[in-house]
């Protein structure tokens, strides 16, 4: 069996959104937080949460990438458990016995993005159309060189250095 992880590739979660996921948190779509949310109201960090954020299940921070790994009976139950008290305890879900079973279609649903090997990296992209929320999903390969994974880097050139 195979569930998603968060990761962070690099610092750039922590500016783009109001509150980034820990690497190695489980993790689900997420789509559900933004339900009661007007799409022409989504502004700043929390439109940057809703285009492209997975939900972290321990802090229920947004991350941009989330990589497949093996899972076992045992873990799946945690993560539908600590996303079922999650939903009470910040979703409103009036208790336990209603929020497990949402929380394992939650978990559920992950579980079926991870068609893709062990290791893959999945990134989401979200919008609103027709009155519909949609997203789609694309699998990245992993980088094999070593050493961190560089998304944004500077490049002086024509910009005199400064002696």
């Amino acid at each position: 069996m195979k569930l998603l992880k968060t990761v962070r590739a690099d610092p750039s979660d922590t500016f783009i959104f109001g509150h980034a996921a820990e690497a190695g948190e489980w993790a689900v779509s997420g789509a559900f937080v933004f339900a009661h949310l007007e799409p022409e109201r989504l502004e700043g960090r929390i439109r940057a949460e809703f285009r492209s954020g997975f939900l972290g299940l321990t802090s229920l921070g947004r991350s941009t990438l989330v990589q497949v790994v093996e899972a076992d009976a045992i873990e799946r139950m945690a993560a539908t458990t600590l996303l079922a008290q999650q939903l009470v305890d910040r979703f409103g879900a009036p208790d336990l016995t209603t929020a497990i079973p949402a929380a394992a279609e939650e978990i559920g649903f992950a579980a079926d993005l991870c068609e893709h090997p062990v290791g893959m990296l999945i990134a989401v992209s979200r919008r609103f159309e027709e009155g519909v929320l949609r997203e789609s999903f694309r699998a990245l390969h992993p980088r094999t060189a070593t050493g961190p994974i560089r998304v944004f880097a500077l490049d002086r050139t024509g910009v005199p250095d400064e002696t």
